[in-house]
């Protein structure tokens, strides 16, 4: 009884890893590497691999230029409300995704959305709709992993700085910025993986129209319902090596910012 402990994390470890890599097993094992590799080959496949990662890529970019700055703000600045601001961020990220959809579709029929529709861009309904619908999605993650980033960041350092003669801008940009290099690559990495998996927020604003505004989960879903099984499971594989590759590379720089 002595190591009854152990052998209760251990069967966590046990359930945990056997879930998640039977899941990755079903899928190689429903579609074989021939099968696989022609799936990837179809054009539409093709069409909705390279528009996910344009607009994924786009979106978390953006987000990323919103994120770098506001995620320092809320590290740095200490004023009332502050916590407000905090959980309105986190909103998007706990949000369910359809939700989140609907009430982007409904920011267009507001009289402000309308004239933005009209006279500036239109959104609904078109491939500028789907890299807003990411870019949310994206910004919150990049946000609250920058804000996190800062918040380790020794601000003794940033006080030297100054101290020596650099204005506020020179000591983010010499001091801060690259002692938070791999922090904010790892949330734009993540923010991206968030973006390019999106299906709920994407689909209400920009819809499933085939060839026009069909990323790869929204591809996936039109196959499995015209019982496209091989291109869904094709498709399935490609987000989930993406979702494995962006993990690895989050967890280095994440080991690399450690060693500093």
């Amino acid at each position: 009884m002595k190591n009854w402990f152990s052998l209760v994390l251990l069967t966590a470890v046990g359930i945990g890893v056997s879930v998640v890599t039977s899941l990755l097993y079903a899928q190689l094992q429903y579609a074989g590497g021939a099968t696989i590799l022609a799936t990837l080959l179809d054009k539409d496949v093709l069409t909705s691999i390279w528009l996910s990662f344009y607009v994924s890529v786009v979106a978390a970019v953006l987000a990323a230029f919103v994120a770098i700055p506001l995620g320092f703000t809320l590290s740095r600045w200490k004023f009332r409300g502050k916590f407000v601001i905090e959980g309105l961020l986190v909103i998007p990220i706990l949000m369910s995704p359809m939700a989140l959809g609907v009430s982007l579709l409904l920011v267009f029929k507001t009289p402000m959305g309308e004239f933005v529709e009209d006279h500036i861009m239109r959104f609904v309904f078109e491939p500028s709709g789907m890299i807003l619908a990411q870019f949310i999605v994206a910004l919150s993650l990049e946000t609250l992993i920058a804000k996190s980033t800062f918040d380790n960041i020794n601000v003794r350092l940033e006080q030297v700085a100054r101290f020596l003669g650099s204005t506020p801008f020179q000591t983010f940009r010499y001091v801060t910025l690259p002692l938070a290099r791999n922090g904010l690559i790892t949330g734009l990495i993540l923010g991206w993986a968030r973006a390019i998996g999106d299906f709920g927020a994407t689909s209400m604003i920009a819809g499933a129209v085939k060839g026009k505004t069909e990323t790869m989960p929204v591809s996936i879903y039109l196959n499995m319902a015209s019982v496209s099984l091989n291109k869904a499971v094709g498709l399935s594989i490609v987000l989930t090596l993406v979702t494995v590759v962006a993990l690895t590379i989050a967890h280095f720089l994440g080991k690399k910012e450690h060693e500093y």
